[in-house]
């Protein structure tokens, strides 16, 4: 989740929680005005002003953001203790409606079943026992209680209910964790496989021997920036074949024939620019989409690709003479890649059968 995200969500927890004590207010004015609150009305006025400036102050520093420079920007435990806190205040200003208002106490710890850690979580509840245990206790002893075996079944009631809380936060915690390491390895699952789809991808789309795309792949990418080009653009299109290649393979062997190819692509990749597109076509053939690309520049691109590749020295091997020949052509608007295709094959023929070792362009046969 983002920040803000987290925020919202921590924003809205908080608009829980101040409904609650909106609720928990609205039943202590009632217990007062029905005679179940033994305090005068200042301080029921003056308990109620600080419940609500609390809750302002508390609103001001989630809204703010300041609560996520702390450890716990949900500050969990402090609500709690001051959840806490306002309804042991609330509980020793009653009289018989007592056992009534225990319920808050369990609304408050269940605000921090998910968020408090174990510990925390039996701190608040043992602070809830020994506060209501120490209010009985000191209303015994000053002989205010008016029911005594009330108050006992009150106490032992509190205790059996925090006790199975404590359980149950134990095992909602457990399941949590649980659920969270799930995640884990489900989502290192999911990035594994991700990882797998993006080798299958380059497998698919990747000549093995060279590293250059695949005939299907250039096709694909070749279609896509037809559909993609503007109006005004023009885009370079060129068929390479390297001379002589059967003889290479027939005289030094298939393996000095791949370093060839191998060689060639990676004087290739050296000539082009960033987002020119270079395939292996099939066999020795290599095609090269330039975009945006006029006549001169694909021109110009494919003769320092001839000349760069009869500067090729092999490792381990004496191949000499190593040259290729090239056929381009233009894509317009309009254009079909197939169309575009064999006018390149055509101006490859050409180059080949003047004598090898030259680039041949689809136009300059069209202006003849």
């Amino acid at each position: 989740m983002t920040h803000n995200a987290i925020q919202r969500l921590l924003l809205k927890r908080f608009a829980l929680a101040a409904g609650t004590y909106a609720l928990a207010l609205l039943l202590l004015w009632l217990a007062f005005f029905t005679g179940y609150y033994d305090a005068p009305l200042a301080s029921v006025v003056i308990g109620s002003a600080l419940v609500v400036i609390s809750q302002v102050a508390l609103f001001g520093f989630f809204y703010s953001g300041r609560n996520q420079r702390l450890p716990d920007p949900s500050l969990t435990e402090a609500q709690v203790l001051l959840g806490l806190g306002w309804q042991t205040w609330l509980i020793a200003h009653l009289d018989e409606a007592r056992g009534t208002f225990l319920v808050f106490y369990v609304l408050v710890l269940l605000f921090g079943l998910f968020h408090l850690s174990r510990y925390a979580f039996i701190r608040c509840a043992l602070l809830v026992f020994f506060s209501f245990s120490a209010i009985t206790l000191w209303d015994g002893y000053h002989f205010q209680l008016a029911d005594p075996a009330l108050a006992v079944l009150q106490v032992c009631l509190l205790f059996i209910v925090l006790i199975w809380l404590v359980f149950y936060a134990r095992y909602v915690q457990a399941s949590r964790q649980r659920m969270r390491q799930r995640r884990f390895a489900l989502q290192a699952h999911q990035d594994t496989l991700r990882g797998m789809m993006r080798q299958l991808e380059n497998l698919v789309a990747t000549d093995e021997l060279t590293g250059l795309f695949n005939r299907r792949h250039f096709l694909r990418l070749a279609t896509r920036e037809l559909d993609t080009m503007d109006a005004d653009v023009v885009h370079g299109l060129a068929l390479i074949d390297l001379d002589h290649f059967k003889r290479i393979n027939d005289v030094h062997g298939h393996a000095a024939g791949d370093q060839v190819l191998q060689a060639f692509a990676a004087v290739a990749s050296a000539c082009l620019r960033e987002g020119d597109v270079l395939a292996r076509y099939g066999g020795e053939e290599f095609v090269v989409l330039l975009p945006d690309c006029n006549a001169e520049r694909l021109t110009s691109c494919c003769e320092r690709l001839r000349i760069a590749f009869t500067d090729v020295e092999l490792i381990g091997i004496s191949v000499s003479h190593l040259s290729l020949s090239a056929g381009m052509t233009l894509l317009e608007l309009g254009d079909d890649l197939d169309d575009a295709l064999h006018r390149a094959d055509q101006a490859l023929y050409r180059a080949k059968r003047d004598g090898r070792n030259r680039c041949a362009a689809a136009w300059e046969n069209a202006d003849a």
